[in-house]
């Protein structure tokens, strides 16, 4: 497994220079967020009811018997639904870290599972790369298609992401698979 050390770094490497190119040059996030009509009126609200950071549902229930209250079932049902994320300062540095440190575990864990899968015998290339693409791909995609049925965030470039990661790491590990990994 050793042996996988270079194709797991590159792929790393590339993998997170294509997300950058993804957020910062293509755009494909671009129109995952929308801006709200009267924001700073919710914003002005949100900071005088001092709402701490965290993650929350409108209209909200403590209880599965709360949401079967009629009151809650009535203010469901008249909308609006929603969720909120109110988040800490974004620490550009950190979240650039954790999310190399994100690939670098993605990495080894395709290397971890291609060189079991594949064993010490020599693979092709279209071996390789189907390999890791498929669990690249099953790693990139799979979540986030999960999150969004239930909370309709936009995905189009999450898929499109994955898609290209998937063909990026298997290319990687395909191009510098070694003769006998082992």
């Amino acid at each position: 497994m050793l042996t996988l050390w270079l194709p797991i770094l590159i792929s790393t490497a590339a993998l997170f220079f294509a997300s950058f190119l993804s957020w910062m040059v293509v755009r494909l996030h671009e129109k995952d967020w929308r801006k709200m009509s009267d924001e700073d009126k919710i914003i002005d609200a949100i900071r005088k009811s001092e709402v701490p950071e965290g993650n929350y549902m409108f209209p909200g229930a403590d209880s599965m018997k709360e949401m079967n209250d009629p009151e809650y079932v009535a203010k469901y049902n008249a909308g609006p639904r929603g969720i909120i994320t109110v988040l800490p300062p974004a620490n550009m540095g950190v979240n650039l870290a954790l999310t190399m440190v994100f690939f670098l575990v993605c990495n080894a864990t395709f290397a971890y599972l291609a060189h079991f899968a594949l064993g010490r015998a020599e693979s092709d290339f279209i071996t390789v790369f189907r390999f890791v693409a498929t669990i690249s791909l099953l790693t990139y995609c799979a979540s986030i298609v999960q999150h969004a049925i239930w909370f309709k965030n936009r995905i189009v470039g999450h898929v499109i992401e994955a898609i290209a990661y998937s063909l990026i790491a298997g290319a990687i590990f395909a191009s510098l698979w070694p003769s006998g990994a082992g």
